[in-house]
């Protein structure tokens, strides 16, 4: 051991009872008997020991101290008379013959207990994240991360990929998200941006002639949080290759992840390559959501045209989609929570109707179908027991609503869903396009420099107006397992003339290409090879294995929602001569914000 310590607290077993032992750590807890006799629990990264005070003096020592305080003690281990089948050194304590304060705590009372640190507020855990981590349930998924970023990086290195750093200041691009800006002091007006992503510069990589590519890279953007997204920062296994193709792209990810999600995740269930692969239409059709959870044995299906003239109005116009759940053994109580969640999550509610034991629609809806029973019945294979979801609208709406309804059957009720296994697919086949709710024009839907379906042959019909731009899809994927999306990939488009005309239908000319991707452009133009590529996200990986629901419990400093890391009390305001430096003026009336 180093540091002055002879083993850690996690260590000692029942062979080393009559050794004289140096140990350090935190002073957890104490429970006194007597004035020359009580038991105090130490705690280090490695676990906890038992110390027995049978001295009067060492006592003292131990009372004027707050507990969280570091101390180390030498002193004989015995074996305990009364032992902890739960720990690891539950068959021995400690008597200690000498103490020594290493770090006095200087507060009476902590702002939570350690071993009860995640039932706090967050905003609570967050600026005393320091002392979080000390609680081993905190710890351990730290633990895991390293674990993980260990056996990605091996894996990736095993298959032949070189572990290259990219910058992270660079320049600003439209790349989907907003960009952190940094001001440049040597040139004023100008800044530099946090990269997004590492995008153009490992498809330069590829340009220059490196054949296989990875890094855990750290992403910046500014967006708001979410469940699986930390605002600011998040890290990503980048990957590219160069002359490969979307099935040489698969085909490593298939090889890499399944293995790692068996030995560090919940369960020990992970699918087997190839991955189930559903076009993005086909995922929006059939589940809901272009991130189905394939562990969920239930699909929607379109009625439209079966219950569009039933006489319940919100039927009378848009798309109708319906699920059906059989054997199912819900309360109207529990229906009437479903139905209530589902709106909480796709913004509209659901309907629904039962087909009972005698043969007959009941429920919900089920009065406004009657007249068409044996043809419900029929087009949907309904049998005793079974419940009908059903949502309608435009089509996006309709597929969102019963996407979410589907997620919430599997996650609510029994018999749906095989929870104990990772279940993987691939999403291929995006629109190339798609219209942008802020602005209504035409935008990428995915990743700009993907390769079109069609190459320059579709963008040019798409151009002369012969094709719907909107119908054009791209050889862009997802990863997504278990409902959650790991990552976004392409085919890129490494030809500079389909590079222009692909945006040129987004409005940018072939001057703005050149001025907002200079280098990209410039390296097309000297031969590139075809390349691909996909970065899944660490935290999001990490955040499935240990079976949490926050992203933030696997970021050793996260952020709060609201981009604030409350411990460092960043952002933060800066001086007026840092400011003047960097030639930058405050024009907001921040007194007033």
């Amino acid at each position: 051991m180093t540091q002055s310590r002879t083993h850690n607290l996690g260590e000692l077993r029942l062979q080393n009872v009559g050794e004289h032992v140096t140990l350090a750590g935190w002073y957890e807890n104490i429970r006194e008997v007597s004035a020359n006799l009580a038991f105090v629990v130490l705690r280090d990264f490695y676990g906890t020991t038992q110390l027995v005070i049978e001295d009067e003096e060492i006592l003292k020592v131990f009372k004027s101290l707050n507990r969280e305080s570091t101390v180390s003690v030498e002193g004989v281990v015995r074996e305990r008379a009364s032992k902890n089948p739960k720990l690891p050194t539950g068959d021995i304590e400690v008597v200690p013959s000498k103490v020594t304060v290493l770090g006095r705590c200087r507060y009476n009372e902590l702002p939570f207990q350690i071993q009860r640190s995640r039932e706090a507020d967050e905003s609570v855990r967050l600026k005393y994240r320091y002392l979080d981590l000390r609680n081993p349930d905190v710890k351990k998924n730290i633990v895991l991360r390293c674990n993980v970023v260990a056996a990605l990086r091996k894996a990736m290195m095993d298959h032949g990929f070189l572990e290259i750093t990219t910058p992270i200041l660079t320049v600003s691009s439209p790349e989907g998200a907003r960009d952190y800006l940094v001001p440049s002091r040597n040139h004023p007006g100008k800044f530099y941006a946090l990269p997004q992503a590492p995008q153009q510069f490992k498809q330069l990589l590829m340009t220059s002639g490196f054949d296989r590519y990875f890094q855990i890279a750290p992403c910046f953007r500014d967006e708001d949080a979410r469940a699986d997204r930390s605002p600011g920062e998040f890290y990503q296994l980048d990957i590219e290759m160069a002359f490969a193709t979307q099935e040489d792209v698969f085909a490593v990810i298939e090889d890499v992840l399944p293995p790692i999600f068996s030995q560090y995740g919940q369960y020990e269930m992970a699918s087997k390559p190839p991955f189930t692969r559903i076009p993005y239409e086909t995922a929006m059709d059939t589940y809901g959501t272009d991130k189905p959870d394939l562990r969920i044995h239930l699909t929607a299906q379109d009625v439209t045209e079966l219950l569009s003239g039933c006489g319940f109005e919100p039927f009378a116009e848009g798309v109708i989609k319906a699920v059906v759940a059989p054997n199912f053994t819900g309360t109207r109580k529990q229906i009437d929570k479903f139905c209530t969640d589902v709106e909480v999550q796709a913004g509209a509610k659901p309907y629904w109707f039962r087909l009972d034991e005698k043969g007959e629609l009941v429920g919900g809806i089920s009065k406004f179908l009657q007249d068409r029973k044996e043809q419900v019945i029929s087009a949907l294979g309904l049998k005793s027991g079974d419940f009908v979801v059903l949502s309608c609208g435009k089509k996006r709406t309709a597929q969102k609503i019963i996407g979410v309804c589907i997620k919430q059957l599997g996650a609510s009720f029994e018999g749906y869903m095989d929870r104990d296994r990772y279940e993987f697919c691939w999403i291929v086949d995006f629109p190339m396009y798609e219209i942008g709710e802020e602005s209504g024009e035409l935008e990428f839907c995915h990743n700009p420099f993907s390769m079109p379906n069609g190459g320059l042959e579709i963008l040019e019909k798409a151009e002369r107006g012969e094709v719907d731009p909107l119908t054009i899809t791209a050889f862009q994927y997802d990863i997504v397992v278990n409902g959650v999306e790991l990552s976004s990939g392409a085919v890129r488009n490494h030809d500079p003339e389909i590079m222009i005309k692909a945006f040129k239908l987004v409005g940018l000319s072939e001057e703005d290409v050149k001025s907002k991707f200079p280098a990209m452009y410039n390296a097309f133009c000297y031969g590139a090879p075809p390349h691909a590529g996909v970065a899944p996200g660490v935290d999001r990986i990490v955040m499935l294995l240990a079976g949490v629901d926050s992203i933030r419990e696997v970021i050793p400093f996260p952020m709060n929602k609201n981009a604030q890391d409350l411990m460092m009390d960043a952002p933060s305001y800066v001086t007026e001569k840092q400011l003047a430096e960097l030639h930058i003026a405050i024009t907001a009336d921040l007194e007033k914000e």
